[in-house]
């Protein structure tokens, strides 16, 4: 038997600090494409079709301008592996949701389906939210009509623009799982 120290480590240790931040950034010309700086990484990512706003509300496409807490980390276990990361963790369940009606008590919180109130499915039948982040806009507490569901997720082909979100390509996104924490933060410029 080996000893200790001639093991291998865990393949979901972390060697790597966390980023204390990442930052977004539209890109110069195109508000609703934008730039991740985290370290010595950049990625391109998509924005909200409304481009990046102060002043958000819900339905209007935009991306919160900020800095934000990441919250957790949503994954379809059926179809990718457990993430590497530091941020809490959740396995996406089919009746998973997040209620985005504005005078709901449950506004901008996840919800059990099935839900009669206006809500978003978090297991869908694209790949968008293989991995999801949350955010952390607009919840403690959530202001009815500030906007929900503010996630950064996996984009569409092209980088079309989000509903608000914040979107990568998987293989970007799993590269920045892995120096996530519960402290970094991120900067929406």
């Amino acid at each position: 038997m080996n000893s200790v120290s001639e093991q291998r480590k865990p393949s979901h240790l972390i060697t790597n600090a966390p980023f204390q931040a990442i930052f977004v950034q539209s890109l110069p010309g195109n508000r609703r494409k934008g730039r991740i700086s985290a370290g010595h990484f950049q990625f391109l990512c998509a924005l909200g079709k409304g481009g990046v706003t102060k002043k958000k509300r819900e339905g209007d496409g935009a991306t919160p301008l900020g800095t934000f807490q990441l919250r957790r980390v949503w994954y379809r276990s059926d179809v990718v592996r457990r993430p590497k990361t530091r941020l809490q963790l959740r396995a996406t369940k089919p009746w998973d949701g997040w209620c985005d009606a504005p005078n709901h008590r449950h506004y901008n919180k996840p919800v059990a389906l099935p839900f009669l109130a206006s809500h978003e499915r978090m297991w869908r039948d694209d790949h968008l939210y293989h991995y999801v982040i949350e955010i952390g806009w607009n919840d403690q507490p959530a202001k009815p009509g500030r906007g929900s569901a503010i996630f950064m997720h996996i984009a569409r082909p092209g980088y079309k623009p989000t509903e608000g979100c914040v979107a990568l390509k998987i293989g970007d996104m799993k590269k920045l799982l892995a120096r996530l924490g519960p402290k970094t933060r991120i900067i929406i410029q």
